[in-house]
């Protein structure tokens, strides 16, 4: 989650004040003047946190960016309800409590952009990953919702930027009951995409911006043939999205910080809650 201002102020929920300190090193910085970066640890599911990051930014907030997620893999049955439901919270409730923050403010300016990190599973379903398909498809109606509330002021604008498969960790510090290791399954963009496009939606808010050469043919047979595409997801999901490495039931960073070791920009590597459960059963 960012939040941009002339002073630059960034906040990273759910990881541990160490790493945000890092990563606002390499984002230029610790400091107050113009070009450098506010560090403020805050927990999408604690609203005082998320005022604390407003009240760091001070008066002039223009553009805030939220895209903390969780994610859980595994049969909607075998999913324990705490994770289910902490995954909801996370990604759907939190994204809430930043929108009411944010609006807050950006009202008593006239003006602000706050933008929502989406994805091509909000707007298709797969299986094995119920809580986080729950989540984006509620996010999308929220973001939907908040641009017709706020038509009566021009210079706010609510957009959601909707990346199909990047290779970031989520997947692997994912909560699993599946029995294997999720994976982003292919076309597979780099973050760095991502990121290009929520830049360039700062700069000229769009509505929703998709990200993934192959998000319009997906969704085209998700909505055009959903017969087929129902008998084809769950074999492609086995393929694609889930790895041949088998891992133990465990509720990877749903609850707590992934490990220092699983705190990175790109996802493909042996880290992670998973790696760590490997590593205890071998050692």
């Amino acid at each position: 989650m960012g939040v941009a201002t002339r002073a630059g102020t960034g906040a990273v929920p759910g990881v541990d004040s160490g790493a945000v300190a890092r990563a606002g090193a390499e984002a230029g910085g610790p400091g107050e003047a113009e070009g450098g970066v506010t560090v403020v640890v805050a927990d999408v599911t604690r609203p005082d946190t998320i005022e604390a990051v407003a009240a760091a930014a001070g008066d002039r907030i223009d553009v805030w960016v939220h895209t903390a997620a969780v994610m859980a893999y595994g049969r909607f049955e075998d999913v324990p309800a705490d994770v289910f439901d902490q995954v909801v919270t996370t990604d759907l409730l939190g994204a809430a409590t930043v929108a009411r923050v944010a609006l807050a403010r950006f009202r008593q300016r006239g003006r602000g952009v706050l933008i929502f990190g989406g994805s091509l599973l909000g707007t298709v379903v797969t299986p094995y990953t119920s809580s986080y398909v729950t989540s984006k498809w509620g996010l999308r109606a929220l973001v939907r919702a908040l641009r017709l509330e706020t038509r009566d002021a021009p210079g706010i604008h609510v957009c959601l930027v909707s990346p199909g498969a990047v290779d970031t960790p989520i997947y692997r510090n994912a909560a699993n009951f599946a029995g294997r290791i999720g994976r982003p399954p292919p076309p597979i963009d780099r973050a760095e995409k991502a990121a290009a496009a929520i830049v360039r939606c700062a700069r000229h808010p769009r509505g929703t911006v998709n990200v993934g050469a192959a998000n319009k043919l997906i969704l085209f047979g998700f909505v055009a043939t959903p017969a087929l595409y129902d008998v084809l997801v769950g074999p492609l999901m086995r393929l694609a999205g889930l790895s041949r490495e088998k891992v133990g039931p465990h509720p990877g960073n749903v609850f707590a910080p992934p490990s220092p070791d699983a705190e990175a920009v790109k996802g493909r590597r042996r880290a992670g809650p998973a790696a760590a459960l490997r590593r205890g059963r071998s050692g």
